[in-house]
């Protein structure tokens, strides 16, 4: 499918949960954050209704997202359930990487390709700090099991203050090439303000290459991350939903003034 600017739109990220095991201090605050009703939260029913459609409609490409992904109940499940849609081709996760260790070995049995894994240092105290209380042995350790699992590729996602010459991104980008793994450097980002950048190793943020829909874990199709436009799945049915976002996809980004990155998926 096409927007109205003539981008193939083919790449549609879930957001599962908006619930996280860490609090990371520039995704939310250290209080935490008042968390959606369980009544709120799409069924995986539902999720796979908006994945049916989207299929229909000529999306091929999947990535789940949260908050963190690993700790919504029976993600294994729903990787199951939408590998095993015709018309899927990448099957993707962004994790924190805390529970990644156990989980790994299930995701690929289950039919996920591919896992990118947020590390933005390798100094324990540092990444502690930053995450507000993280261990960086249990998300090392997932990363190794990703890789012996055979997820493929398994990319690194390190945020920095502004420039991949920062000394922790350094070390980040030699802890990656050692193991063979792909990093991508994301500077930090401001939805309010209007803030975002093209990401250094990938195609994120790129408005004119924008190939991407989201939905929110509550049901919200939103054409545009830096975009206060959403479609409610419940109030307008899925493909409903889909149609007006791709329709009204904008150009560029703008500005979010309701949104966050914890319950939007990044």
């Amino acid at each position: 499918m096409f927007d109205s600017y003539n981008r193939r739109i083919n790449y549609l990220r879930i957001s599962v949960t908006d619930r996280c095991n860490l609090r990371c201090t520039y995704c939310m605050p250290a209080e935490g954050i008042p968390l959606m009703q369980h009544s709120d939260i799409l069924s995986f029913e539902e999720i796979m209704e908006v994945v049916d459609a989207a299929v229909t409609l000529g999306v091929d490409k999947v990535r789940i997202t949260g908050g963190e992904p690993l700790v919504r109940k029976g993600i294994v499940n729903l990787i199951e359930m939408i590998a095993s849609k015709p018309g899927i081709q990448d099957l993707g996760m962004t994790t924190n990487g805390q529970l990644l260790q156990q989980f790994a070995q299930p995701l690929k049995d289950a039919g996920l390709h591919r896992i990118n894994v947020s590390l933005d240092t390798l100094n324990p105290g540092k990444y502690r700090q930053i995450t507000r209380g993280g261990e960086i042995d249990k998300v090392l350790k997932g990363i190794e099991a990703a890789v012996k699992s055979g997820l493929s590729p398994v990319k690194i996602n390190c945020v920095i203050v502004k420039s991949s010459s920062e000394p922790d991104a350094i070390e980040v980008a030699e802890y990656g090439k050692k193991l063979g793994l792909q990093v991508r450097f994301i500077r930090q980002m401001d939805l309010e303000k209007g803030e975002f950048y093209i990401v250094d190793g990938g195609s994120g943020g790129d408005c004119s290459t924008c190939n991407r829909l989201r939905l929110t874990a509550n049901g919200m199709i939103k054409p545009c991350l830096f975009n206060d436009m959403e479609y409610n799945v419940r109030e307008h049915g899925a493909h409903k939903a889909l149609q007006l976002a791709l329709g009204n996809k904008p150009s560029c980004g703008t500005v979010n003034k309701h949104g966050e990155f914890y319950n939007i998926g990044g």
